[in-house]
């Protein structure tokens, strides 16, 4: 293709498209009467909005989450502590790492948890379960259906992540909704530098009160089931080497005790009869030092073990919690009232647009 007429057909394009431009404008600016008046309407609409819209109150907790690197067990510990059915080769091992705990936060387990949890509201005890259903107003909606208006939840429904009482499949589903509505919707939970180990966790609600309560409750129960998962395995080595060095002294200090009965038992023995004082004194006597052999070396590794108990357990430091007044998202009317009127107004001439380039095409 000749370049001349290629730049003639670049430049008959680039005038079309000026030219529809300017065709538009005209016929919006003709049309300045409805946009404005729709503009004015959006504002109402905005002003209103934002006028009626209940407050979202957030509540805000941020801690410091520090763990004591692996270091491969304890190494060259003596092997009675096998012998003891001891596992000294590591702790909590790598059931969770740092990041996990983000996870955690999104759990059913938790948030039903949490959600069973009574806090104490003007002296009285209140699921946090009934508060949600509560101030979002279910029991209403549920006026309908009687085996929702009627369904209660009780305090110990769910222990170590099961439930106690007989399995209600009501009950459960809307304990799933709730869960899930709360994920999506209530809670967000995040590093907000992900260089440093600080977690912050955000529960946002139009009631103050159950968002304060619902976050303090859940960091606590999250934290600590973090804790006791990372450190579970060492805690019973320390439990079980406690039971056995404390079985060891016993005996042993039967041991002492035996050999000095014997000997208060046979006050004017017969020379001729040692053997009624001496193998029961030895024999008692060799017990004694063979336990206090054992006892020792248990000791030193039940010591052992509670150190690498404290190093395993990871140090969960709260840095800020939500106080009293809550922070709050509020939309301002000015705002809710220019965002409502820019949003119509541009509908209004998109709207205008598509019905102008509709006809055109139709003539055409």
């Amino acid at each position: 293709m000749d370049e001349s007429k290629l730049v003639q057909e670049n430049e008959v394009s680039l005038k079309g498209i000026i030219f529809k431009i300017y065709e538009w404008w005209d016929y919006l600016l003709s049309k300045w009467l409805i946009i404005m008046l729709f503009g004015i309407l959006g504002c109402i609409l905005g002003f209103t909005y934002a006028h009626f819209r209940k407050p979202v109150y957030i509540a805000t907790t941020t801690f410091v989450l520090e763990e004591e690197k692996e270091s491969g067990g304890l190494g060259g510990l003596s092997g009675l502590a096998m012998m003891a059915g001891v596992d000294l080769a590591g702790g909590g091992g790598s059931i969770f790492q740092g990041d996990n705990i983000l996870g955690l936060y999104k759990s059913r387990t938790m948030l039903e948890q949490t959600l069973l949890t009574a806090v104490d509201i003007s002296g009285k005890n209140q699921l946090l379960v009934e508060r949600y259903i509560y101030f979002n107003k279910l029991r209403e909606k549920w006026q309908k259906k009687p085996e929702l208006l009627n369904l209660r939840f009780n305090a110990d429904s769910l222990r170590d992540g099961h439930f106690s009482l007989t399995p209600n499949r009501l009950r459960d589903s809307i304990l799933g909704v709730i869960v899930t509505d709360i994920n999506k919707n209530y809670l967000t939970v995040a590093k907000p530098d992900k260089k440093l180990s600080t977690i912050q966790v955000d529960v946002k609600a139009k009631d103050e009160f159950f968002a304060k309560s619902f976050n303090n409750e859940l960091v606590k129960n999250v934290n600590q089931f973090y804790i006791n998962t990372k450190t579970k395995k060492t805690l019973q080595n320390v439990q079980i080497l406690q039971h056995k060095s404390d079985s060891v002294r016993s005996v042993m200090n039967g041991a002492i005790y035996s050999a000095a009965i014997v000997a208060d038992a046979t006050p004017n023995l017969n020379p001729t009869k040692q053997v009624q004082r001496v193998a029961p004194a030895q024999k008692a006597q060799f017990s004694a030092e063979t336990n206090k052999v054992i006892l020792a070396e248990m000791v030193k590794n039940l010591e052992m073990t509670k150190v690498s108990l404290l190093k395993e357990t990871p140090l969960i430091q709260v840095v800020d919690e939500p106080i009293y007044p809550l922070t709050v998202d509020k939309l301002s009317k000015i705002k809710g009232g220019l965002l409502g009127g820019l949003l119509l107004g541009f509908l209004t001439v998109f709207f205008l647009l598509a019905k102008l380039i509709i006809k055109t095409v139709l003539a055409n």
